[in-house]
């Protein structure tokens, strides 16, 4: 019995690995699967918030690998005091302060009200029409490359992420539409987005690792093995192929399933059909 148990306890770790993975940098919200899929899986306890760390940490892990070349490029400009790499760097730390200010004002408040599902199908729903209405307007681009933002567009980018402190709303869909908005081309969009992620949530996973350090235990190093290594290649081959699709389509697609996702989570929910409790 107690090996059946753990093989069904690394196959969950292995799903939620994956969820996080795949959902980390689309403009889906990986926190508002987190959340739906640890209610279903029974990984929204305590010991599934310690986890949903180390997963978040090896979806961060794939960015780096993913852009190790850009770093390594930039990371040695620093140290020659060269301009683009100061620059870069500089509308990075800009970007992250919206967040991490109002963060640590009203994170408390924001996770006791609205980190449930039926809040956050909510926000699926607002946040794919929002996506429609900006695939509606006409794109009008005026910085087609990361290194060409000036630190006023990487401060309104850090207030689109802002956004995301909403559970639902999407860490990456925020930076990514608000890109779209402010005129930055869609790879633009996209890779500040995730290139704004490593500080981001490299931050909140020190914070987190902190504010938990009592729940991590030498027993758990199984689940967290394994959902780490379903994170970071799912991280990995999800930002590759999203870089790829952008280059010939828009993100029509993930408004609607946005869209449908937060309709079919309030259906279940208000018609008894998922017990969608929290604990």
């Amino acid at each position: 019995m107690t090996e059946n148990m753990d093989i069904i306890l690394l196959l969950k770790a292995a799903i939620m690995g994956v969820v996080e993975g795949l959902t980390e940098f689309l403009p889906i919200s990986s926190t508002g699967h987190l959340i739906l899929a640890g209610d279903l899986l029974g990984f929204n306890d305590e010991r599934g918030k310690v986890f949903e760390i180390v997963i978040q940490f090896a979806a961060i892990l794939a960015v780096c690998w993913e852009y190790r070349a850009k770093l390594t490029t930039v990371a040695s400009g620093l140290v020659r005091r060269e301009e683009a790499a100061v620059r870069f760097t500089f509308n990075l730390f800009i970007a992250f302060l919206p967040l991490a200010i109002l963060g640590l004002t009203f994170g408390k408040a924001i996770k006791a009200n609205l980190f449930s599902p039926v809040p956050v199908a909510l926000a699926f729903i607002v946040g794919g029409f929002i996506i429609l209405w900006a695939e509606k307007r006409k794109h009008s681009e005026h910085i087609v490359s990361v290194d060409d933002m000036h630190w006023k567009d990487a401060l309104k980018m850090g207030f689109a992420q802002a956004l995301a402190l909403i559970p639902g709303t999407s860490r990456s869909g925020a930076t990514i539409i608000g890109g779209l908005f402010m005129g930055l081309s869609r790879k633009a969009a996209a890779e500040f987005s995730f290139f704004l992620a490593i500080p981001t949530l490299g931050a909140a996973t020190v914070y987190e690792v902190i504010k938990y350090r009592d729940q991590f235990h030498a027993d758990d190093l199984g689940i967290f093995l394994v959902g780490s290594i379903a994170s970071f290649v799912s991280a990995f081959l999800c930002v590759r192929w999203l870089l790829r699709y952008i280059s010939h389509h828009d993100f029509t697609l993930f408004a609607w399933y946005r869209i449908a996702f937060g309709v079919v989570v309030l259906v279940t929910a208000y018609g008894g059909l998922v017990d969608w409790s929290q604990p």
